[in-house]
C-alpha cells in the first residue's frame, strides 16, 4: 500500500514540474522577451522592448567626426549601441548594393553618397520608407532640394535624411586676379563676374596680362555650368535630354578650351595640385565647401594667396549623403530615432564644427557663431557665410539612376577635345553614342 502511494505522489510531482515548464516556455515565446543566446529581439512594429538593450550597425565613408556624436547619442539613450563601421566611399557602396542583393550583411543605418542615391531608390523594397517612422516631421528641417534628392518622383517614398551638402562657389588666387588687374576684394570680384559672359572676358584678361589660365581643368568649368541648371541629365521620365540642357555647357568649355583659356589638367591629378600650389591659374570654379581641404593640402604655403567668392549667375551643388535604413535592420524605430537626432540642425552645426560638414539644415544659417566662421588661409573669407547663400540657391534636380554613366562618357570627350586637340562636335557625338549603347544595355 504504501509503495502504491509513493508512486501517485511521486506522478503528481512530476506532472507538476512538466506543466510548470510548459507556462515559462509559452510567457517566453508571447512576451517578446529574449531568446535562448540572450539577444535582445523586437515587436511586431520593429521596435525593441522596454529595458532591452539594442545594437545598431551604422556603415559611414569619409571623414565624418561622427564618432563623438555617438558616443553622445549612447550616454544618453543607454539602451542603445551604435558600432560605426567606416570604410572607403566606392567599396562601402559595393558591400552595400551586395548586402541588400543576397538579402543578408546589410547593416541597419547605411550612409549613401548623392550620386548612388537613385541606384539604391530603384532597389527601394531593400529598404524601410522614412516616411512611415516619422520622415515628414523633420522635414521642414532640410533644404528642399537636398530633401527631394532622396524621395521617389512621387515622394512617397523616403530612403534617406539628409546630412552634409556641398554648395559651390568659386575659390580665386588674389596674386593672380591682381597681376591681371582684376580686383582682388571677393566682394568687387563678385560683381566684376557676375555672369559666365563675364567670366569669359575675364578668362582672356587673366591670359593676355599673366599668360595663365582661368580655370586648371575643363571639368569644373563644365560642372559649374551644368550644376546651375534645374534638369541636367535625365528628366523624371529618365529620358536621356543632354542635348537640350548641358550641350551649351559643353560648347561653352570647349570653346575656351579651343582659344587657350582653360588648362589641360584633370581633377585630384599630382599635376592639378602641383598648379593649385604655384598658382598657373586664377580660379576654382564650383568648388564646393570640402575643397578648402584639397587647396589646403596641395598648397600649404600658399595661405592668405587663396579667396573665395559667389560664382557667376547662381550657385550648385557636388556632394553631400543621406542616412538610410535597409530593410534587414530589426530595428527600425530605433534606427531612425538616431538618424533623425543624427541629422538634427544641433547635432549638423556640431559636425560642421568637428568634421566640416555643411549642414543641410538652414535653421543653422542663422546662428551668429556658425555665420563667424572665417578661414584665413583664404583671405579671412567668411566661409559659412558665403557657402549658405550658396546653398540656398541651389535648384533641385532630378540625377537619374545613370547619371553616372554620362557624366563619365562627358568627361571623357572634354579631355580628348582639351588633351589631344579632338574636334569637340566629333567628340560629343561619340560620347552620345556610347551613353546611348550603355543605356541601352542596362
Amino acid at each position: 500500500m504504501k509503495k502504491w502511494l509513493m508512486l501517485i505522489i511521486f506522478s503528481f510531482v512530476v506532472f507538476s514540474l512538466v506543466a510548470c515548464s510548459d507556462d515559462s516556455d509559452s510567457a517566453s515565446s508571447d512576451d517578446g522577451g529574449d531568446d535562448s543566446n540572450g539577444e535582445s529581439t523586437s515587436t511586431d512594429n520593429g521596435e525593441a522592448d522596454s529595458g532591452e538593450t539594442v545594437a545598431l550597425d551604422f556603415w559611414i565613408f569619409g571623414s565624418t567626426g561622427y564618432q563623438e556624436l555617438v558616443d553622445e547619442y549612447m550616454e544618453e539613450n543607454p539602451n542603445v549601441e551604435i558600432t560605426i563601421n567606416e570604410g572607403e566611399m566606392n567599396d562601402m557602396h559595393n558591400n552595400l548594393f551586395t548586402s541588400i542583393s543576397a538579402g543578408s550583411g546589410a547593416p541597419d543605418i547605411a550612409q549613401i553618397e548623392i550620386s548612388q542615391v537613385e541606384k539604391f531608390l530603384e532597389a527601394s523594397d531593400q529598404f524601410y520608407n522614412l516616411n512611415d517612422y516619422g520622415a515628414n516631421d523633420v522635414s521642414g528641417n532640410f533644404l528642399d532640394w537636398k530633401w527631394a534628392q532622396a524621395q521617389n518622383v512621387d515622394g512617397s517614398f523616403q530612403i534617406g535624411l539628409p546630412t552634409d551638402i556641398g554648395p559651390t562657389t568659386m575659390f580665386y588666387r588674389t596674386d593672380v586676379m591682381e597681376e591681371a588687374g582684376l580686383p582682388t576684394d571677393r566682394e568687387e570680384l563678385a560683381a566684376e563676374i557676375d555672369t559666365w559672359d563675364a567670366y569669359y572676358e575675364a578668362a582672356k584678361t587673366v591670359n593676355a596680362e599673366t599668360g595663365k589660365f582661368i580655370a586648371d581643368t575643363p571639368k569644373l568649368v563644365f560642372n559649374a555650368l551644368r550644376d546651375q541648371e534645374d534638369q541636367q541629365y535625365f528628366n523624371e521620365d529618365n529620358e536621356l535630354i543632354i542635348e537640350e540642357t548641358v550641350k551649351e555647357a559643353y560648347d561653352y568649355t570647349t570653346k575656351m578650351i579651343q582659344e587657350g583659356l582653360v588648362g589641360q589638367n584633370e581633377l585630384w591629378t599630382p599635376e592639378w595640385g602641383t598648379a593649385m600650389a604655384e598658382g598657373t591659374y586664377a580660379t576654382l570654379p564650383g568648388a564646393p565647401g570640402w575643397m578648402v581641404a584639397n587647396v589646403k593640402g596641395n598648397a600649404p604655403d600658399a595661405s592668405g594667396l587663396w579667396d573665395i567668392a559667389s560664382i557667376p549667375e547662381g550657385a550648385g551643388n557636388w556632394g553631400g549623403s543621406f542616412l538610410t535604413i535597409p530593410a534587414e535592420s530589426e530595428y527600425p524605430q530605433e534606427a531612425f530615432d538616431f538618424i533623425s537626432w543624427l541629422t538634427a540642425p544641433e547635432q549638423q552645426l556640431r559636425s560642421f564644427e568637428i568634421a566640416g560638414l555643411f549642414p543641410s539644415t538652414p535653421d543653422v544659417y542663422e546662428n551668429e557663431e556658425f555665420l563667424a566662421t572665417s578661414d584665413e588661409y583664404f583671405s579671412g573669407a567668411p566661409t559659412a557665410q558665403i557657402f549658405a547663400e550658396a546653398a540656398q540657391a541651389v535648384e533641385t534636380v532630378h540625377m537619374g539612376v545613370n547619371y553616372a554613366v554620362v557624366d563619365t562618357e562627358l568627361s571623357t570627350a572634354l579631355t580628348n577635345v582639351a588633351v589631344d586637340g579632338a574636334d569637340p562636335q566629333d567628340e560629343w557625338d561619340a560620347a552620345v553614342e556610347r551613353i546611348n549603347s550603355q543605356l541601352e544595355r542596362q
